[in-house]
């Protein structure tokens, strides 16, 4: 019984809907293995920030007894970032300021799952505030990766991360202004997406995509595999006419012969920061693996990425503290150490002058012209997704080829792509000497979301998922 259930939860979605649909297996019995599997992993990984299993249940049941015609998602069980209001689940987005609370309404992204049928295990855990590429929080603690728990699922979505590595959910939402779902699924054994910005709406993202944010940030799908990855965004997708930012944009399939039709840069790395020998062999595999599907994969690396580096931290950094002042403004005991952290990041770099601001905001369209312009030889870009991979908690600096690396540098290669307002996914390729994952990035210009879906799932096919040990034990 107890490898039936292992053959269930670590299976890819899109078998569990197909068992769901040919009534190999109930909603009921389905969300029964996942009850098991969270019962017994997340007393170690900590990965839920809500979960009641009668809830489950009970969902489970109505989702049974509910007649045809059914959704996409009818009895997948997922799961949602703690950042993303689903109601009547805490999402407090780990931080003692929110604790306790319940949304009364569905983000549109949320209610979109659920119109689809899909069975919402709980919400997961997620740093405070969203601000750090590790997941803890005084509200709920750490948590840890499947993969080794003295090491970090990666942040903010590191809760999610966890989750679906382990076989406790069959995927979910995570949001990414900064590589929060690309890095945990690199960190984790996963694949992710990062979309283009309102391709599935924000509205009902927790605080709100607004200003910057707007541009960085995009709530995104996470799965075992790029297939699952873009089910769920061919579901979720589609214009939110209340979102500014939502664009009437179709989802449009590519086929082979399109995708081919793409020539790939790719990179090993940026010029600037080093990354691992096994980071170097990953990305080279799939280009090697690409190139076997018949596509031009060449060396290029855009010039830019320095510039759109430093305006990220501008906007995430700077302006991040600056949006969170108001809400924190005397209640700085209450604040947890990672978010302190950031604040110290933060007010290292000073305050922005309204000026230093307006210029910022030119300069950023400006860059995302010049890189576009750039990228028009190479549409689609392969690269690392971080230079390392998972850290131990609390690691903060790491030596690669005999050069100190910090804290937000080795996480630089997704945040790029936050600033051009541009499509990402994060495939699992290879592996560390400790046996840890390593995935690789594959990037496309903005609204080509399809086109990075669909190379992503190409490489993904090459190498693709595999469960970390304690989740069959």
């Amino acid at each position: 019984m107890k490898e039936m259930e292992h053959d269930l939860v670590l299976a890819p979605a899109v078998r569990q809907l197909e068992w769901l649909r040919t009534g190999r297996v109930s909603a009921a019995e389905l969300a029964e293995a996942h009850i098991h599997q969270i019962e017994r992993l997340n007393p170690q990984l900590n990965v839920f920030a809500d979960f009641d299993a009668e809830r489950v249940r009970v969902q489970a049941q109505q989702l049974d007894a509910t007649p045809a015609p059914r959704g996409p998602l009818h009895g997948l069980p997922v799961t949602v970032k703690s950042s993303i209001a689903a109601a009547g689940y805490r999402c407090e987005i780990g931080s003692l300021l929110h604790k306790g609370d319940v949304p009364a309404e569905d983000a549109v992204v949320v209610a979109r799952l659920r119109a689809a049928g899909a069975l919402i295990l709980g919400t997961t855990n997620c740093p405070e505030f969203l601000m750090a590429y590790e997941t803890a929080n005084l509200l709920h603690g750490r948590t840890r990766n499947p993969w080794d728990l003295e090491r970090s699922p990666g942040g903010s979505s590191g809760g999610e991360s966890a989750a679906i590595a382990a076989g406790m959910s069959a995927g979910g939402l995570g949001s990414d202004s900064g590589g929060s779902v690309r890095v945990p699924a690199h960190f984790t054994g996963i694949c992710s997406f990062k979309p283009t910005p309102g391709r599935i709406p924000g509205r009902g993202h927790l605080p709100p995509c607004v200003g910057p944010f707007a541009i960085l940030g995009a709530i995104g799908p996470m799965a075992r595999t790029m297939g699952d990855v873009a089910l769920f965004f061919r579901t979720l997708s589609g214009q939110d006419p209340l979102d500014p930012v939502s664009p009437p944009v179709a989802y449009r399939e590519r086929s082979l012969d399109e995708l081919r039709s793409h020539p790939i840069g790719f990179f090993e790395d940026d010029g600037l920061i080093p990354v691992t020998p096994e980071t170097r062999a990953a990305v080279n595999a799939a280009a090697t693996a690409l190139r076997e599907a018949g596509f031009r994969v060449e060396p290029f690396r855009p010039r830019t990425l320095e510039q759109l580096r430093k305006l990220w931290r501008t906007f995430f950094v700077q302006c991040g503290a600056m949006f969170y002042a108001p809400e924190i403004r005397g209640k700085r005991l209450q604040l947890s150490p990672i978010f302190t952290e950031f604040l110290a990041i933060a007010e290292a770099a000073g305050p922005l002058t309204a000026t230093e601001l307006l210029n910022a905001w030119a300069e950023l369209d400006l860059l995302r012209a010049k890189t576009l312009a750039e990228m028009s030889q190479f549409p689609v870009l392969l690269s690392p997704a971080a230079a390392i991979p998972a850290f131990r908690h609390g690691e903060r600096s790491w030596t690669i080829d005999g050069a100190s690396v910090a804290y937000f540098d080795a996480v630089r290669y997704t945040q790029w792509f936050n600033t051009l307002g541009a499509p990402a996914a994060v495939v699992p390729v290879g592996r560390s000497p400790e046996g840890l994952p390593i995935g690789v990035q594959i990037a496309a210009r903005p609204f080509e979301d399809e086109v990075a879906l669909g190379v992503a799932g190409l490489v993904d096919a090459a190498f693709g998922y595999r469960p970390p040990p304690i989740a069959r034990a």
